[in-house]
């Protein structure tokens, strides 16, 4: 014990004769904080005020006796862990027996030495300390303890929540699959077979750029949702952007986030695109609609991997992949300045082509049985079947919107057949013509016959081109069909084509 420690330690001596306590002071004053009872009684008073850390309890006094004031003593819980030693003459050594029995740790015999009742009493003093930091960091460990098992009943809980998260994204996942996902890319044309194997391999890349290439309808975000859900980040956010649908006055805001009152409006701070899809994939649909001012700041975040939000100073890392989707030419975008070159090779580090609807032929089949068979059990009906006439109209028609048009066809025909077989008159075709009006048809579309074509041929032979109007005269159809024929021509490759919409021309190409 330290001397400090010592000058800090209080003892209670208990004892009626004068000069036992002269001795005792004498021995004790310099190092201890000494107090002094002439009785039992006026012991267990001075203790109901104070808790000495160790108590010297003579045996022999008046009133109650040295035992029975021991066990008093020890009806104090405050006192249960204060040790009390017993003062006593050598000839009183069978009394020993019941001082430990009332709660007495030691004795101390008189005529007293004092280096050892100096030892008796230090010992005893760091006993009682040793075990109050036992006791303490018991108390400290159950509390640690405590704290552990509400951690880990935290833990259990949020990776429960989390579990239940996974599990209801994969159902959500597995039934947009079923009805506009994977089974988008139905097929057996080499097109589809080439478009999986791109899937399959960026879903096992992390953070490689990915820029869709493809017509409107043909199902990029499905690619890119394919890309994500099955891949290593299945289970960070998938946010998806329409660039075109976004004013270019709030666009900066809307992908790099605001600080509250950064302008007008601004009522709270706004986390971005970026910061919303942290840890996951952000899918930018019609990117080559962006604002060049936009993509300048675009093309920064991707090579710092940094935003600043708009009005603030620090800048945020952010952890995303860039899958980019568009339906126009970006490299004509490029040549005419209105997309940026380096932009276009820093999402465009691996490119899928995703090929229309109309050349894969083979697949309209496979695709309009499975829309079939998903719409049905949405409506809680039995599949219905498609006439010979009505598939020959759905392998011969265009298709300018591609999946998504075939899905809705089938959608619109279900209905309408009221659970009997689709037949041509249930086929509600949107045609959009050449002067960019649109034209809805219940006329189902008969597939084209070589009559048809070679009426047509014949015609421009005779007056060297032909437009739609004289087209509908020659064949006696209607403005829809004779502009579908018309455009399936050219884009076959038997006719060309000059000029565009209502003013097209179209001869021979050989």
């Amino acid at each position: 014990m330290t001397e400090t420690d010592s000058k800090t330690t209080s003892i209670l001596i208990v004892d009626d004769t004068p000069e036992n306590l002269d001795v005792l002071i004498d021995h004790f004053a310099a190092n201890f904080n000494v107090s002094v009872a002439l009785s039992g009684e006026k012991a267990i008073e001075i203790t109901h005020k104070m808790i000495p850390d160790m108590i010297l309890l003579d045996i022999k006094m008046p009133g109650i006796d040295g035992f029975e004031t021991c066990r008093l003593l020890k009806q104090n819980a405050a006192l249960q862990e204060v040790p009390i030693i017993f003062i006593s003459a050598v000839k009183e050594t069978i009394d020993k027996v019941n001082g430990f029995s009332v709660g007495g740790v030691d004795y101390i015999t008189k005529p007293f030495e004092h280096e050892e009742v100096l030892a008796r009493i230090n010992t005893h003093l760091t006993l009682r300390r040793q075990q109050q930091q036992l006791v303490q960091k018991n108390a400290k460990l159950i509390q640690l303890n405590e704290q552990l098992k509400q951690e880990i009943a935290r833990r259990e809980q949020a990776e429960e929540a989390l579990s239940t998260a996974s599990a209801q994204l994969s159902a959500i996942s597995q039934k947009e699959a079923k009805r506009w996902g994977l089974s988008t890319f139905i097929g057996q044309t080499q097109a589809i077979k080439n478009l999986l194997k791109d899937i399959r391999r960026l879903q096992a890349i992390d953070k490689t750029s990915v820029l869709i290439l493809g017509e409107s309808g043909t199902g990029k975000e499905l690619i890119a949702r394919a890309i994500h859900f099955g891949g290593v980040r299945a289970k960070g956010p998938f946010i998806p952007v329409n660039c075109s649908a976004i004013p270019e006055s709030l666009a900066e805001s809307s992908f790099f986030g605001h600080t509250k009152g950064a302008f007008t409006g601004a009522m709270k701070m706004h986390k971005g695109y970026f910061e919303q899809a942290q840890g996951g994939s952000l899918f930018l649909d019609e990117i080559g609609d962006m604002p060049l001012p936009l993509q300048a700041k675009l093309l920064r975040t991707l090579e710092d991997g940094e935003v600043t939000l708009v009005g603030g100073e620090q800048s945020k890392l952010v952890n995303v992949r860039l899958i980019a989707a568009t339906s126009v030419d970006l490299s004509a975008k490029v040549g005419a300045r209105q997309f940026r070159k380096d932009l276009f090779f820093r999402i465009a580090s691996y490119i899928i082509n995703v090929p229309p609807l109309r050349e894969r032929k083979e697949d309209i089949m496979r695709l309009a049985t499975h829309f079939l068979s998903i719409f049905a059990k949405e409506m809680g009906r039995k599949p219905n079947t498609l006439t010979s006439a009505t598939q020959a109209i759905l392998e011969n028609y265009h298709f300018a919107g591609n999946v998504r048009e075939l899905k809705n066809l089938i959608e619109h025909a279900l209905i309408r057949s009221d659970g009997t077989p689709i037949k041509p008159h249930h086929m509600h075709f949107v045609e959009l013509l050449d002067d960019s009006s649109v034209h809805f048809s219940e006329v189902q579309i008969e597939p084209k016959t070589e009559n048809d074509e070679q009426k047509i041929r014949g015609y421009i032979r005779e007056h060297g081109s032909i437009n739609n109007t004289q087209c509908r005269q020659l064949l006696e159809y209607d403005l829809h069909r004779a502009s579908y024929l018309l455009r399936k021509m050219f884009q076959d490759g038997l006719l060309i084509r000059e000029g565009k919409r209502r003013w097209a021309v179209y001869r021979l190409s050989n």
